[in-house]
């Protein structure tokens, strides 16, 4: 999973790239500090994985991880070349999702590239910025069906589905508030608008904010608002206790988190948030060799969940032996869960579950 994150500038996204990848991208209190699009991986933490280690005592334990990738500060203009927008812009098409840092903190030290702290306005800055990259290129597509109808008159439907995008997208509307029928989302998924990727609206907040109560903040009320009318997340968050809390072991980040009235910190918020939005689970694989945490969408049944191992699990699968992490590590071992009928011989219709513990059985 690719997560790209986006903000005008010093709204506080290279600190928070910075600390929830630990990966020291330049952060100064200037536009275009961040050129190059950093990219930091993260491992996905899942205690899960820590138990199935203690069992099987592997050789070898391998998390899901995510991959950041943090992108210049956009400012108005950017699809038309300003602040070398273009090339920011192509790096954005590449990500499955967006994490959108809008600033809702006040600190006079920090400026703020259009003088004010307004985080609707902000946030209808840049997503105008991809409605009208986006918009190029849904004209370009128009261009193509139409003469390519000339001699195929079946590309009426997409015709239709592509001026309809168009409408939205004149009215400021980012394609993803349109519905789409199967055909249509995967003519869509070709397009590869900007403007149909899932957001998350990371709200960055002050220090003081959590503690004083995060609902007392106006402008994360106001993102909030904007966010359920569009099907959004938002993640309160603080770039700077995420950036001390990177600075923290695991006993130590534990108290620090206590003291805030925090239960997990906003990279632990966001990654939950990422796998809703997306649609995705996890699988497990365990043995001594390793123990392996595999990410799927949401509905994969359990050869193409094989198939994300190897092409040949895919391509010769017999059965899947499941049991679900719950029942075997309640059992204690795998030979346990076999033998109180709880490790289940699955087909290729099986419907791949979260926490699946998974042996897959194939012959090429």
């Amino acid at each position: 999973m690719k997560l790209g994150i986006v903000g005008l500038p010093n709204v506080g996204k290279s600190t928070l790239f910075n600390a929830i990848t630990q990966a020291g991208a330049e952060s100064a209190n200037y536009p275009f500090c961040t050129i190059e699009p950093n990219v930091g991986i993260v491992d996905v933490p899942d205690e899960r994985l820590d138990k199935l280690a203690e069992m099987y005592n592997p050789k070898k334990v391998t998390h899901a991880y995510i991959e950041f990738v943090d992108i210049a500060g956009l400012v108005k203009g950017a699809s038309k070349g300003e602040g070398l927008g273009n090339k920011f812009l192509s790096h954005i098409r590449e990500v499955d999702a967006i994490v959108h840092v809008v600033r809702c903190f006040e600190d006079e030290n920090i400026t703020h590239v259009d003088g004010s702290i307004d985080p609707l306005r902000d946030i209808e800055t840049i997503s105008l910025e991809l409605i009208f990259s986006d918009l190029e290129i849904i004209e370009r597509r128009i261009d193509r069906t139409k003469k390519a109808m000339k001699g195929d008159k079946s590309l009426a439907k997409e015709l239709e589905m592509l001026e309809r995008v168009k409408a939205a997208l004149e009215d400021g509307k980012p394609a993803r508030s349109l519905e789409y029928d199967e055909e249509e989302a995967a003519i869509m998924k070709e397009i590869s608008l900007i403007s149909m990727k899932p957001v998350i609206y990371a709200a960055n907040v002050a220090e003081d904010d959590f503690a004083n109560g995060i609902e007392n903040n106006k402008y994360v009320r106001a993102v909030k608002e904007l966010a359920e009318k569009e099907n959004s997340e938002v993640m309160p968050v603080s770039a700077k206790i995420e950036e001390e809390i990177a600075q923290l072991d695991g006993e130590e980040k534990a108290m620090f988190l206590e003291e805030l009235g925090m239960s997990e910190s906003g990279l632990d918020r966001l990654i939950k948030a990422s796998y809703t939005l997306l649609g995705l689970i996890s699988y497990l694989t365990a043995g001594e060799p390793e123990v392996r945490a595999w990410t799927i969408t949401r509905g994969t049944k359990a050869p193409q969940a094989a198939g994300k191992i190897h092409s040949d699990f895919e391509r010769g699968f017999i059965r899947a032996e499941v049991v679900h992490y719950n029942d075997l590590t309640a059992c204690g071992s795998m030979a346990a869960a076999r033998e109180k009928g709880l490790v289940r011989s699955e087909g290729k219709e099986y419907v791949m579950q979260d926490g699946d513990v998974v042996l897959f059985r194939f012959n090429v």
